[in-house]
């Protein structure tokens, strides 16, 4: 009997690291099979929730093949402003053709103005002020309902950084990159009265000389983006002012005691943290 639940026990195995010249047992690990397997398991899953984190929630990600990066989706979204130009070149060359057509056949040629008013008066005759009334309701029963869920999508209108288009505020040369440590932002040479431009609509936060930085402006863009612009010779722009992307706030300078020459001074930060303004614009 006694032998039988000896054979009955769980194998175990031992694992020991010994000194090959004193002999001398430095580890020892003593294990089961069933702890062998789950210790396997256990150290899968963590290294698979490791290597997932990484890929999800670091830049490591963008050097996946196929996975789109800043500049894939910014050309995307150019891509369908110029599309929807183009259709509205057809659109007009169409009508183009079409009057074209009908003055070399001796007809009336088409109005945009009288195409808009039948569009109008087809809509009022089709519509009755019963159908009209029942119309308002449903729509504002469904504003009453996407207000009260949130349902809208209004909070979710505003674009990543990734998909914004940024405009240059200054073509030159860049003398000194980012480094997140130690040089956070970028400089930028250009001629002696360059003009410095927004590079995203926003308001003017703040202006004004400091003995170090010269004069400076800076500007807050919506999605928790603010740019700072440093060592301008005069500023266009003063405090509360809106501007849009690429209109002059500023002309290139050398004021302020840590600059050597006419220079811009560009900080870009987004959501609390300095980023690399060469990732996103093209000086």
């Amino acid at each position: 009997m006694s032998k039988a639940n000896k054979d009955n026990r769980p194998s175990k195995f031992r694992l020991a690291l010994i000194d090959d010249k004193t002999h001398e047992h430095l580890l020892n690990i003593h294990f089961t099979k069933t702890n062998f397997f789950v210790a396997i398991v256990s150290i899968i899953v963590v290294l698979t929730a490791i290597i997932y984190s990484v890929i999800a929630f670091t830049p490591v990600r963008t050097f996946i093949p196929g996975y789109p990066d800043a500049h894939s989706k910014r050309a995307a979204i150019q891509n369908a402003i110029r599309i929807d130009s183009l259709e509205n070149v057809i659109y007009r060359w169409e009508l183009y053709s079409e009057n074209l057509r009908r003055v070399v056949e001796g007809e009336e040629p088409l109005k945009i103005d009288s195409l808009i008013n039948a569009s109008r008066s087809k809509t009022e005759n089709t519509s009755d002020a019963s159908e009209l009334a029942l119309k308002d309701s449903l729509l504002r029963q469904q504003v009453k309902e996407e207000e009260q869920f949130d349902i809208s999508g209004r909070d979710k209108r505003n674009l990543p950084i990734e998909g914004l288009h940024f405009f240059t505020p200054l073509k030159g040369v860049v003398s000194q990159g980012f480094d997140p440590a130690i040089h956070p932002y970028i400089d930028i040479t250009a001629p002696e009265g360059s003009v410095v431009k927004a590079t995203l609509d926003g308001t003017v936060i703040n202006d004004g000389w400091s003995e170090e930085d010269g004069y400076t402006i800076q500007i807050q863009h919506d999605g928790d983006i603010i740019s700072i612009y440093k060592h301008n010779e005069k500023l266009l722009k003063k405090t509360g002012d809106k501007v849009t992307a690429g209109s002059p706030i500023a002309l290139i300078g050398n004021t302020g005691s840590l600059s050597t020459g006419d220079h811009l001074h560009f900080e870009l930060w987004y959501k609390g943290e300095a980023i690399d303004p060469s990732r996103y614009i093209s000086f």
